[in-house]
């Protein structure tokens, strides 16, 4: 059941070919928003979604995203950031690459920041009351041995802060969500079984659970007063002491 949330909307959401970022753009869609997907390259178009190819790894590719999503959309209401590279175990803290991590810190970090800034700035001259959404990790405050995924979210999540902080005098609120163990995308785990074991809820999530809370917060029915917050969708786990290496 949708509820037209978003009647009207107008949003980008990287990451949007598969996983966390396809399901937020589905649900986007679902809930009446006009819908621009991007990632590294564009998959068929389904679902009335459309696609741009976008490279965040290139040093301008946030540029060039920006200006293709200004021009096809008109305007940029809703904004999310869900691309992060695939992470691989093999790339743990001793044995991670230079290129491997500027790959994963370009598109995490730098992209984000300077694709939410534009958008930001494109919201404020527009006089758009819009809403900026990033795809943190619960490893943006515990490690995981992957020294660069967690270095990037952890930076991600200051940039949420501190455009949440610039962007609330205009209207314009911004906010992050950080999914819990969620198969598929860039999730691996070497004991799924053992991790479940740890959520209190007793299971993984999927990409609809937090394409649900990305809705609500992206809305003015229910998220209106959520400003430079971090929710956390995780089942559960973050409530207790340690959270094994997935």
């Amino acid at each position: 059941m949708t509820t037209n949330l978003l009647a009207g909307e107008t949003a980008l959401v990287t990451g949007a070919a598969g996983g966390i970022g396809r399901g937020i753009a589905k649900a986007l869609m679902a809930d009446g928003a006009r819908v621009l997907g991007s990632d590294i390259t564009s998959p068929p178009a389904e679902d009335g979604i459309e696609y741009v190819a976008a490279d965040l790894a290139k040093r301008d590719g946030w540029r060039a995203l920006h200006d293709e999503a200004v021009k096809r959309l008109g305007s940029i209401s809703l904004f999310v950031h869900a691309a992060s590279p695939r992470r691989r175990e093999v790339d743990h803290a001793m044995a991670l690459s230079e290129d491997i991590w500027d790959s994963m810190v370009e598109v995490n970090l730098r992209s984000g920041f300077f694709l939410g800034r534009a958008v930001g700035a494109h919201m404020r001259e527009r006089k758009i009351k819009g809403r900026i959404l990033y795809i943190t990790s619960l490893h943006r405050y515990v490690p995981r041995n992957l020294a660069h995924y967690s270095a990037s979210k952890a930076g991600m999540t200051m940039v949420m802060k501190e455009l949440a902080r610039t962007l609330a005098r205009d209207g314009i609120r911004v906010n992050a969500i950080a999914p819990g163990a969620i198969p598929g995308g860039g999730f691996v785990s070497n004991d799924l079984g053992a991790l479940v074991a740890q959520i209190p809820l007793g299971r993984t999530g999927t990409p609809d659970d937090i394409a649900q809370m990305a809705v609500a917060v992206l809305s003015e029915r229910f998220g209106r007063y959520v400003a430079g917050t971090t929710i956390d969708v995780d089942g559960g786990i973050s409530l207790i002491s340690w959270m094994p290496p997935a």
